[in-house]
């Protein structure tokens, strides 16, 4: 029976495409497939590396005042604990005098040189290194910073606010190709420099060339995108616990548990502990010259003890001779 055109008519048509595989199907047809939406995906990414970069931030604001802190502390209080050096030593050779006591002698001679230069050392370095180590000043140009210290812990409110927003806008973390990344990382250091010395005019001049600089172009995407997603939000874990462990071990540091007790104001810290050293300073200078008196006021006992016996024995001497002499 012939079938009947108009309800042949009536069937749609099936495309041709249908029921092909990938292999068969055009490559400018595989192109047009479309992901499933991986709008979420892109919204965690872009919290994570928000996150991630305020996190950086703070860690490199962190480190920084750690540094400016301990150059600051070496230049202001650096005298202070050499002086306080040189009187513990004072008052050890002192109570040796006063005790005798080899033990006492001991330790005078192991605190006196303790305060005594390394033979030759600065002379052979130049300055360079003393007894403590590496000068600040040799340690800043070593590294390219300023030879001079800073003049506040942390910078200006101005900087800190030039120096936030350049770092979200020029971070590495945001770089897509590897060599948009160390460009970045390059234009940072300069960032990172000029906060460190609270330079907010350096920070704007800074802000100016990066809005005025080159842009990246966007990648070729040569993975599927929910793919280059996952391994972004798997990278940007790895990153977070790096610095973690980065500020773990600088909290636990000399300076960064000290500026762990003032968050807020480092530079009150640093005035406060120059205060108690010179406490300190000014309660040894007291006990030196206690001890030395007590010292002199021993040997003046002993030495006048020692004439009373010398007159003493020379007038019982004279004495004899004289009773010998009337006897005789």
């Amino acid at each position: 029976m012939k079938a009947n055109p108009e309800a042949e008519a009536d069937e749609p048509e099936q495309p041709e495409e249908q029921g092909r595989t990938g292999e068969e199907m055009r490559p400018e047809e595989q192109g047009r497939r479309e992901e499933p939406s991986t709008d979420r995906l892109e919204r965690a990414v872009r919290g994570a590396e928000t996150a991630l970069i305020e996190f950086e931030i703070a860690v490199e604001t962190f480190r920084i005042e750690i540094e400016n802190f301990s150059r600051l502390h070496h230049q202001r209080l650096g005298p202070m604990y050499a002086r306080l050096d040189e009187l513990d030593a004072g008052i050890a050779e002192v109570t040796a005098a006063i005790s005798g006591d080899p033990e006492d002698v001991r330790k005078a001679q192991e605190a006196r040189a303790a305060v005594l230069p390394m033979p030759q050392v600065e002379e052979l370095f130049h300055g360079w290194i003393d007894s403590e180590g590496l000068s600040p000043e040799a340690a800043a140009m070593l590294t390219e910073q300023n030879v001079q210290p800073p003049s506040r812990v942390r910078p200006s409110e101005d900087a800190r606010k030039a120096y936030r927003e350049l770092v979200r806008k020029a971070h590495p973390d945001l770089a897509q190709e590897e060599a948009e990344r160390k460009r970045r990382e390059s234009f940072l250091q300069r960032v990172n420099k000029a906060y460190a010395e609270g330079d907010t005019d350096a920070l704007r001049v800074l802000l100016e060339e990066w809005e005025n600089g080159p842009r990246e172009e966007e990648p070729e995407v040569r993975l599927p995108h929910s793919e280059v997603l996952y391994a972004r939000l798997e990278w940007l874990a790895e990153r977070k616990e790096a610095l973690t462990a980065m500020v773990a071990e600088m909290e636990q540091s000399a300076i960064g548990a000290m500026l762990k007790m003032a968050p807020d104001d480092p530079d009150a810290l640093l005035e406060e502990i120059a205060e108690q050293l010179l406490e300190q300073v000014a309660a040894r200078e007291a006990e030196l010259v206690r001890l030395t008196r007590v010292r002199d006021a021993a040997a003046g006992t002993a030495e006048s003890g020692g004439q009373a016996s010398e007159s003493t024995q020379s007038a019982t001497g004279t004495g004899t001779t004289g009773t010998g002499t009337e006897e005789n």
